[in-house]
């Protein structure tokens, strides 16, 4: 019994957060973002094909994970991908927050690797950089 919590509570978890977030998460201050963005520029791109140590982010909203052509994903994005992540306003908010975490819950997993360091714990600045990555869209 005990394990076979400890097998359906992360995927309890990504679908709780899927059915909670709605649009509530894509109130943000998209020039509030453009700075924060600063931060996300190292590793990735605004501009199409431009793949970076992260892929590129032009047109995120709506994308399916792990689907950059040209870019190397690990396999974590590609079950992401499979098991239909899309990246939604809601969707970017939560990943931000904790990459790693976000991910594991995702695919069922207790552990991921990923290159994404970067974590956003503040709501309001996850919102304000997504709602930047939508005014570009």
């Amino acid at each position: 019994m005990k394990n076979s919590f400890k097998a359906i509570a992360p995927v309890a978890l990504a679908f709780a957060v899927a059915l909670t977030s709605g649009n509530a998460f894509a109130a943000g201050d998209a020039a509030k973002g453009e700075k924060a963005f600063k931060r996300c520029s190292a590793c990735h791109s605004l501009e199409e094909g431009k793949n970076k140590v992260g892929p590129s982010l032009h047109n995120i909203i709506g994308r399916t994970a792990g689907t950059v052509d040209g870019y190397k994903y690990s396999d974590v994005f590609a079950e992401a991908a499979e098991k239909g992540l899309v990246w939604e306003p809601d969707q970017l908010v939560a990943y931000l927050e904790d990459p790693k975490k976000y991910l594991a819950a995702f695919v069922g997993k207790d552990k991921v690797r990923s290159k994404m360091a970067n974590k956003f714990k503040k709501l309001e600045l996850r919102q304000d950089i997504v709602a930047y990555l939508e005014s570009l869209q």
